[in-house]
This record gives structure tokens, sequence and C-alpha cells, in this order.
């Protein structure tokens, strides 16, 4: 394995790189080895409000928010050439801070983010305003403007990706930005806070804060900020949703998720089953879009579960770095214990391993074999809640009426998946399911073009396609009268 030095990381504050000021550094710890690799400032409320203001003073001065569209396009695509050019330091970051796998880095999260950039660059020449005729023979000349301030507040799974679908539509829109990522995976926020510099994004438009939970709640309560964008998990998502509420803080809310993938009798087996693994197994299943909770026509359920039994020990499982590992570690120690948790919960209920189940021990770091688990009734909290690892359950239906309630059974409704050989049924079924993004063979896949988001417990709010620039602009109206 070749040597990677990663350097201590400090905020970014103001285009100027700057300790915590009191001194304080966190640990990251590389998942794969449960070994720390550096650590990085441990933001306070002090240098979240110094961010803050560096922010508000970009955006005054104009020096962004004064360019034209075009003018900030240029400056997009440049940041996403720059991802492009440093594919190999990015998805060695986020191998190390996350785990990831680095084949799925460089093919999924760097491709992904630099993609983002480049679809938002385009639409940054697009933010024109509008001549309306009225009713009262006048005319409304209307304005689309940045809103101002915006806190990005990102998950650990997917550091990158996460960070572009808010900050891309942020800054083509002409907003500035403080951007605080999970407390356990910074690294690759640091490293695109140099080349968002090394872009020629103007200082104090991108500011990168890193820091626990005290550092995420003084920027949601902080009267500077003027609007949140905050991906996580449901339970943190209402806690965010109330500190900015106490200032009436618009908010895009992307939570938790807990898929359901419909499997009818006519689907085709072979190419189901290579779906429903990439469904759980991706990311090691930190990941909300995914499918783990697996709803079988009862014809078929015995031949599929057999199938999964034999496939699925059969997955690459093991260090991250190595190109033809597809699984890798847990994020952190917390996670690999929540998964064991819920399997253990699983053989309390009555529910049976068919493959999976444990833990595997591996040069110290995170790991957990795929699982698939049979026979759980479906008010089991295994069922109804996410889990967020490498856990399929497996229920049998006898009727489409009854796949749609089970599929509807949970709070989430973020992602869902269909497999049948019948395009009515498809569409039917589809259109039944209490989720907004429903998808056939491609369970997971979401593109920059379509808004993305979720209903019930998944949260409010769209990322992505045309639709994520409304979230990060204001309209203003003139109204001329023609008398």
């Amino acid at each position: 394995m070749t040597t990677f030095e990663i350097e201590p990381g400090r905020l970014f504050i103001g285009g100027q790189w700057r300790e915590a000021a009191d001194g304080a550094r966190a640990e990251v710890v590389d998942p794969s080895r449960g070994a720390v690799v550096t650590t990085v400032a441990d933001a306070g409320a002090a240098d979240v409000d110094a961010a803050v203001r560096a922010a508000r003073e970009a955006f005054d001065d104009g020096a962004w928010s004064g360019l034209s569209g075009r003018e900030r396009g240029r400056v997009l695509y440049r940041v996403a050439e720059l991802i492009r050019e440093n594919a190999d330091t990015i998805a060695e970051l986020e191998s190390r801070d996350v785990g990831k796998p680095i084949t799925l880095a460089h093919a999924v999260d760097v491709t992904h983010a630099a993609n983002d950039y480049e679809y938002f660059a385009a639409l940054a020449q697009s933010l024109d305003g509008s001549v309306r005729d009225t009713p009262m023979n006048a005319l409304a000349y209307v304005r689309r403007r940045p809103i101002g301030v915006v806190a990005a507040i990102t998950p650990y799974n997917f550091p990158l990706i996460l960070a572009g679908s808010k900050m891309a539509p942020a800054l083509a829109a002409g907003n500035t930005v403080v951007h605080k990522p999970a407390q356990e995976t910074p690294l690759s926020a640091l490293y695109m806070a140099e080349l968002f510099k090394r872009a020629g994004v103007p200082d104090g438009v991108v500011n990168v804060v890193t820091g626990g939970p005290a550092a995420g709640e003084a920027l949601l309560r902080h009267s500077g900020v003027d609007k949140v964008a905050f991906t996580g998990s449901t339970a943190v998502g209402r806690r965010v949703a109330a500190l900015a509420g106490e200032s009436l803080k618009p908010v895009t809310m992307e939570l938790g998720g807990n898929a359901a993938h419909l499997v009818f009798e006519d689907a085709d087996l072979e190419k189901a089953v290579g779906a429903i693994i990439k469904g759980f197994v991706f990311n090691t299943g930190q990941f909300c879009m995914g499918g783990p909770r697996l709803l079988v026509a009862r014809q078929v359920h015995s031949t599929l579960l057999g199938i999964l039994a034999d496939a699925v020990p059969g997955v690459p499982l093991g260090d991250p770095r190595r190109p033809e590992t597809v699984i890798g570690p847990m994020a952190g120690e917390r996670h690999l214990r929540k998964v064991e948790e819920y399997v253990e919960l699983a053989r309390k209920e009555g529910g049976r391993i068919v493959c999976g189940g444990e833990r595997l021990d591996l040069d110290g770091g995170y790991y957990y074999k795929p699982t698939v688990i049979a026979d759980l009734p479906n008010d089991s909290r295994v069922i109804q809640e996410e889990i967020f690892g490498p856990v399929l359950t497996v229920q049998p239906f006898d009727s489409e009426d009854e796949a749609v309630e089970l599929a509807n059974s949970t709070p989430y409704g973020l992602a869902s998946g269909v497999q049948t050989g019948n395009l009515a049924r498809a569409h039917r079924v589809a259109d039944r399911l209490r989720a907004r993004h429903r998808l056939g063979q491609r369970l997971g896949d979401a593109r920059p073009r379509g808004p993305f988001g979720g209903v019930k417990d998944s949260g409010f709010g769209r990322e992505y396609g045309t639709e994520a620039l409304d979230a990060y602009t204001t309209t203003k109206s003139v109204v001329v009268s023609l008398d």
C-alpha cells in the first residue's frame, strides 16, 4: 500500500486557515484500521461566529453575489475541473475518512461531485428575471436574487457528494456558505476549501468549520445565517428544524430512508438479484436510498432467499484500498455497534439469519459481514427503523395490494424500487408508493438533473435539478404602472 500523508486540518474562514479559538482539536480515525490518521480543529461558538461574519461580509461586498451568473458559472466549471484533476487524492481522502472502497470513491463520489458543479455552473446562467403582465395595466418585473448566507450541514456517509449537493446550487445562485461537515469525516471538505480558492472563489464565500454538535448548534442559532441545508438522520433533523425555527430560517432537509424493494413473481430474478445486493451493500449499507427492505412475491420467495444465501457471502469484503473490494468497513465504531444491536434484536424477535450476522475481524477495522434476515414480523423495529448498515430483511407478500401496504408501512418516504416484467404494473405500483424517488432496476441511482428529496420522516425540500435553485434564491418584484 502506498504511503499517503494527511496533514492536520485547520478551519477555513475568510479565505485563511486558522486554528480554533480555544486551540481544541479532534481526532480523525481510519475505520479500516481503527487508527487515528490525523487531527482537525474542533470549532466552538467563537469560530462559527467568525465564519458567519466572513460569509456575511463577502455576500454584502458583492464580489460573488454581484457577479453575473455566467461569471459565477465559469468559476464553478473550474471547480469541477480541479475535482477531476485531483481525483486520486480526493478518492484516497474519502476512503481513509469513511472507509469507502477506493474504486467506489473514484467511480461514484468524485464523478458525481464534479458533475454537480458542472451542472449548476450551467444553471447559474439561467437565473434571469421575468416580466409579467398584470390585470391592472401594469408590468411586474421579477428578479431572482441569492438568499444570503447558507449554513450547509452534511453527514458522514457521502461527505464530498452531499456537500456538493448543497454548495453547488447555493454558489451558483450567488450565496455565500458556511459548511460544517460531519465531525467524523471532515477531510474532503477541507481539501475542497483549497480547491475553491484555487478556482477563483473570492475569500469568505466558502468557509469550513470542523466540529461536533456544539458547532452545529451555534451555526443554526446564528442570526447571520439566512438559510439552512441539512442532510442527516431524522432524529437530528428534528432538532435542526426546531433550532432553525426559532428565527424562522428556511430549511431544506434530506433525512433518513428505509426503502422497500419490491420483487414480483414475473421479475427477471437474475437481474433482480444484482440490484438487490447492490441496494443493501452499496457504501456498506450507509446509504439513505438503498434497499434494506426486500418484499418478495411468495411464489419466488424461497427461491430468491436461496440465491441470496449463496451469492451474498461471496461479495468482496475487506480493505477499502484494494481495487476489488466492494464492501468496506462501517464509518465508525458506534455505527458498527448499532448494526450489531439491530441484528441481535432480530434474533430475539424470532428472525432467521440467512447469512452474515457477525463482525469480520480484520486489521482492527469496523467490518460487518453482509447480513440477510428472514421471518421477522412487519412491526419489528428491525424492519420499521433505519439500520444504516449492510443488513437486508426479507418479507413475502401474496398480492399487489399487500406489497404496497407493506412498502408504505414505515415512517420513511425517500426511495423505493420495483422489479417486474409488467410495465403497467410497474407504473401502477410506483404511483402508489409513498416515496419521492421511485426506481426500477437502478435502485439508489440519482443524477443532478432530477429533483431529489423525501416525504414523511425522510424530510422536505428538493436537491438537484432546476428545483434546487428555488431553495437558494428569493424573488423581488417591481410593479410599473403603464397609465
